[in-house]
């Protein structure tokens, strides 16, 4: 009985060996022989050169076209304010009316001095035309004369002085209707009836600010700018100055139906950010889009007859820069490349692709440099099957 005890486990141990032995062959069957795996599907893109408009999008501004301060530009009491706040204005409108009776008075003072001065300007002339002919005849002296043509070009400066006090007058009298310098949308309004205004300075009343077209004021990296300008000299694109055009984005991610047109970029970086400045005009019918309000302007600067793009899911980064894979005899490789601005889900590539390349796009947790591939384009790759996840 204590020999039968004692062979059981040797019994058990053998038929585990026998069985584990059998699944190794069905195994090294089942693989070929070779036990080695095979290359890993990887859905591929091949690169095609084509004609492409190199755009950038580049954080900027809305900024009115036109924005006048409307200030008073004599003192007194505010009267009236005849806009209604939020309105469109145009240039010459009436604004504000300050209590006018100061300046009325001084104008008609004015007026009278100017009067004064040009009747007195009248007897001296005569008295210079007497003395002229007095004088040929030796019937006055020579300093009377003298004191004649004097006294007459006396009356002559009053005269020019009086008008130009008149004229002093007038303009005060009529800075005291305060008019829209521009057309345009005004704000709203800084002072109310009643209030004293021009009081040593010039008080500001209103803002007005032309919202049709607008400006963008946008910065671009000097590097972007660099390689840009790079790739013209070397005639890799074409530039397209000022026709480029411009499409604003808006915050929620919306594109502006109006496009709008390039004014001009900056001749100068700027040292604190290391951008350069740039302006673009934008249509603004209904002035739907306001000053101040954050947007992205989307900018078309070059295009590239034989430009290369990449899908941005193939593109990877890495200490050395940016990189693709590539399948080069069955074999994924890196390709170190330089690449431009994103275009939707593409990169633009300036750098390092020449064209006819095939790039993983899809599959690149499965490969490593140097790996075996087995390149198929991209969509073609088989998800994985129900019983292999088993």
């Amino acid at each position: 009985m204590r020999h039968r005890t004692f062979l059981l486990p040797v019994f058990s141990t053998v038929l585990m060996t026998a069985m584990l032995a059998g699944c190794g062959k069905q195994e090294q069957a089942a693989g070929g022989g070779g036990g080695e795996m095979p290359p890993a599907e990887v859905g591929v893109v091949t690169i095609t050169p084509g004609k492409l408009a190199l755009t950038s999008e580049l954080p900027g501004r809305l900024e009115a076209l036109r924005t006048a301060d409307v200030r008073a530009r004599v003192s007194g009491i505010v009267l009236e304010r005849v806009f209604r706040e939020g309105s469109d204005v145009r240039a010459g409108d009436v604004l504000y009316r300050i209590d006018a009776a100061p300046y009325r008075a001084t104008y008609d003072s004015a007026r009278a001095a100017l009067a004064r001065s040009e009747a007195a300007q009248i007897d001296a002339r005569m008295r210079e035309e007497r003395a002229q002919s007095l004088i040929g005849r030796k019937m006055i002296s020579q300093q009377d004369f003298d004191s004649a043509v004097a006294n007459a070009r006396a009356t002559q400066a009053d005269v020019m002085a009086a008008k130009s006090a008149l004229e002093s007058a007038r303009l005060n009298l009529e800075y005291a209707t305060v008019r829209a310098p521009i057309s345009g949308r005004i704000g709203r309004a800084l002072v109310t009836e009643g209030a004293l205004v021009g009081q040593g300075e010039a008080t500001p009343l209103a803002v007005i600010q032309q919202l049709n077209p607008l400006y963008v004021n946008f910065t671009q990296s000097s590097t972007e700018v660099l390689n840009l300008r790079k790739a013209l000299d070397a005639g890799e694109v074409k530039g397209v100055g000022r026709q480029a055009e411009v499409q604003v984005v808006m915050e929620d991610g919306s594109v502006y139906p109006h496009a709008g047109k390039l004014l001009f970029s900056d001749l100068a970086v700027d040292p604190a950010t290391g951008t350069v400045a740039l302006r673009a005009e934008v249509p603004n019918p209904g002035a739907f889009l306001l000053p101040g309000m954050f947007v992205r302007a989307r900018v078309q600067q070059a295009v590239a007859e034989q430009g290369i793009t990449v899908p941005q899911r193939g593109l990877q980064r890495g200490p050395q820069g940016a990189f693709v894979m590539v399948v080069k005899d069955g074999k994924a490789e890196v390709q170190p490349v330089t690449t431009g601005a994103a275009q939707g889900d593409v990169w633009v590539i300036m750098s390092g692709l020449k064209g006819g390349e095939q790039v993983i796009v899809e599959g690149l947790q499965k490969v490593k440099p140097g790996a075996p591939v087995k390149a198929v384009p991209f969509g073609a790759v088989p998800p994985a099957s129900p019983a292999a996840t088993k």
